[in-house]
């Protein structure tokens, strides 16, 4: 199938080849039959791709300050480098979708195949959706009309933050798309409207639906509102406008009431003056696009819906409220539309939104594919022929995601391997991942995978929640499996990969590459022939990342500590170099009390009286280096900087070494995984480490989430 990306380096817009996605359990896929351009936003992103480097650091000077201290941290080189990653990953464009359900989850609420509806997917000829972001399109409304949803919701819920009643007077501010709609919907609601903009086609329209215009080029314009509103003001200004200026927000408090509402649905600087919200006693709210649910990885990817006696409207009800109103005929968004373009034509929409020549309502159309489920066939793209390269080596990967791209596969293509199959659930990374990284093939289908016969070797990149059980399969089916951390979530699950690994013979490798760093080989040569016992030291500054990220659920993630502490588990493990034999896991606490688990001090000791502190914390700055490890023994000292530099104390050699480029040891973990592969050696990792260490930090994550 063909989807629009769009380069952030560039600004290009494209079709791409990429396969059609599979539903999960909570999902719907559809097939597409409208989409509409959202000129706002879309615009906005094209332009920002089409600026040069040093305008697109002025535009995100947050993003700057990141990129300042990862330089401090990491070192130029790797810094540009990420840089360049990020910038040369196509990004999908979108979110205004209608078509027709071809294939449900069983778990997709009441949506069956041959239902029409509208979602937030993006401009491709197929899409994957939450079941929570769908509803279905009413007898009488056209897809057409129906891909206007979604921007119609963010309309609506502005409007639900002001709370207009009947006959209260409310000021649209900026009648852009959203605006000319949300005009509509308040005019349903009871409301006098007045429509604030600067251009006459668009004030004419706000007329057309029964808004007061007021042209905003003529200047005084809170003074007219004033005027026509009999001195009183306006009870509530919903600003849908995009603006760098603060200037709006003043004006908004000018021309409101007292005690009127100010809801910003667009876009505008806010650099609030005290004074205007004083005198009046004015309240100030920011709508959050659809409505409840929005960024709620629970809701919107999970599909666990809100119950209604306790949120009334969420994105979902918007969508359907929205839906109702244009089948009773109250919501005319087919009036908005300027420009149509067939789907193959979808870059020509891009030159037009972003040109001089004047658009509103943009939309693409797509031809009916019948609205039946494509067939296994279409959930895989042939990239190139098959390599002829013969043997051991034959890689099949599940998951595209930042560190196949950034990481993995560009240290993977050093080793020779051949890169046969890509699989991602979406099929978009898999197919930008797989054409840069020269995939023979890349689907959506994950036993495309695991059951085809030329695969030897599998490589699992996906959710901490499916590294098991996809391991366990890829085992059984004949594949040497290498899985990123962690290998499990449970003790269950880790007794079903050590199963099937011995019942199949085959290689099993996780990824803790900083075993093979080369300064933790240096480190460790400094440990050989010690007298006594090593303690070591372990400092991550890890660096916060939100509570609601799927890392950090337990059942998903395992958590901070299982699921990223245990590359230092596993590294302390490898400079003792004997087994582990206790453990003891102190979290930090939080006001109430309650532990929070991805600020942690692990205690280990060992067979041999060695020990190790791993401080895991995640409340550290993000200009300071985020790792170092110490190791303490026999009167002498080691210290590795950020993997940059090893520094010695007592111990014959430099005491102080120049930086050198960063290494965490990917590309010799997976030089030596590769090797091992063709020759049918060892694994690099033993395997009784490895399931040692992957057992012990399944109970470090379990004693930092359960500390009482």
């Amino acid at each position: 199938m063909k989807q629009l990306l769009q380069q952030l380096n560039t600004g290009e817009t494209r079709l791409a080849d990429v396969p059609v996605p599979r539903a999960g359990s909570a999902s719907l896929v559809v097939e597409t039959r409208a989409t509409l351009v959202s000129a706002g936003t879309e615009r906005m992103l094209v332009e920002f791709g089409r600026a040069n480097l040093i305008d697109k650091a002025r535009s995100q000077p947050d993003k700057v300050k990141q990129v300042l201290d990862k330089m401090r941290t990491d070192g130029v080189g790797p810094t540009l480098e990420a840089v360049r990653s990020k910038l040369d990953q196509p990004i999908p464009l979108g979110y205004c979708h209608a078509g027709v359900v071809v294939e449900a989850g069983a778990q997709a609420g009441r949506f069956r195949p041959g239902d029409r509806v509208v979602t937030n997917g993006p401009h491709a000829e197929y899409v994957r959706v939450p079941h929570t972001l769908a509803a279905r399109i009413p007898e009488g409304v056209s897809e057409e009309a129906a891909a206007f949803t979604p921007l119609a919701a963010i309309g609506l819920q502005g409007i639900r933050m002001a709370a207009p009643t009947l006959g209260e007077t409310v000021v649209v501010y900026g009648l852009g798309l959203i605006g000319l709609l949300t005009v509509q919907l308040l005019r349903a609601n009871g409301c006098r409207v007045i429509g604030i903009d600067r251009d006459p086609s668009r004030l004419a329209l706000a007329e057309r639906f029964g808004a007061t215009p007021l042209d905003g080029t003529a200047g005084a314009v809170a003074e007219r509102v004033l005027a026509a509103t009999n001195g009183v003001g306006a009870d509530a200004v919903l600003l849908t406008l995009a603006s760098d200026s603060d200037d709006p927000v003043h004006q908004a408090a000018e021309m409101s009431r007292k005690r009127g509402r100010l809801v910003l649905v667009g876009v505008t600087g806010l650099n609030l003056r005290r004074d205007d919200f004083y005198r009046k006693e004015l309240t100030f709210a920011v709508s959050c696009s659809y409505g409840p649910g929005r960024y709620d990885p629970d809701y919107e990817e999970a599909g666990h819906d809100y119950p209604l006696p306790f949120v009334r409207w969420t994105e979902q009800r918007n969508f359907e409220a929205v839906l109702e109103l244009m089948g009773g005929g109250r919501l005319d968004p087919l009036a908005l539309v300027t420009h149509r373009f067939e789907f193959g034509d979808a870059p020509a929409a891009y030159e037009v939104i972003s040109g001089k020549e004047p658009s509103l309502g943009v939309v693409l159309t797509y031809p009916d594919r019948g609205g039946v489920l494509p067939t296994v066939e279409a959930r895989v793209l042939t990239n190139r022929p098959a390599s002829a390269k013969a043997g051991q080596g034959v890689v099949g990967m599940i998951g595209a995601g930042n560190f196949a791209l950034r990481t993995l596969l560009p240290a993977l293509g050093e080793t020779g391997a051949r890169l046969h199959t890509i699989a991602s659930s979406g099929g978009t990374s898999g197919a930008v991942v797989g054409g840069k990284f020269g995939f023979e093939r890349v689907t959506t289908d994950v036993d495309a995978v695991i059951e085809n016969p030329e695969i030897d070797t599998v490589f699992v990149l996906t959710r901490h929640d499916t590294h098991a059980r996809l391991t366990e399969r890829a085992l059984a089916a004949g594949k040497h499996v290498f899985v990123e951390k962690p290998l499990a979530l449970t003790d269950e699950e880790l007794d079903a990969v050590q199963a099937a690994a011995q019942a199949s013979g085959r290689l099993v490798t996780v990824g803790f590459n900083r075993r093979f760093a080369p300064l933790a080989g240096e480190m460790q040569a400094l440990l050989r022939g010690r007298a006594g016992p090593v303690s070591v030291v372990a400092t991550v500054n890890a660096g916060a990342i939100p509570r609601d990220h799927w890392t950090q659920d337990p059942a998903v993630g395992g958590g901070r500590i299982t699921g990223e502490g245990c590359h230092f588990i596993d590294l302390c493990r490898f400079l003792v170099g004997a087994p582990i034999r206790g453990l003891q896991v102190t979290p930090a606490r939080d006001g109430a009390g309650r532990a929070i688990d991805d600020i942690a001090h692990l205690s280990l000791s060992f067979a041999d009286g060695s020990t190790a502190a791993v401080h895991y914390l995640a409340s550290g700055a993000r200009s300071y280096p985020k790792e170092r490890i110490e190791c303490f023994w026999d009167g002498k000292t080691a210290a590795i900087d950020n993997w940059r530099r090893l520094r010695r104390f007592g111990v014959a050699g430099p005491w102080w070494e120049r930086s050198r480029g960063m290494d965490k040891g990917h590309a010799a973990e997976l030089r030596l995984w590769m090797e091992a592969v063709r020759s049918g050696g060892a694994p690099p990792i033993p395997l009784d480490e490895l399931w040692e260490v992957s057992r012990w930090s399944i109970r470090a994550g379990a004693l930092a989430r359960d500390a009482g």
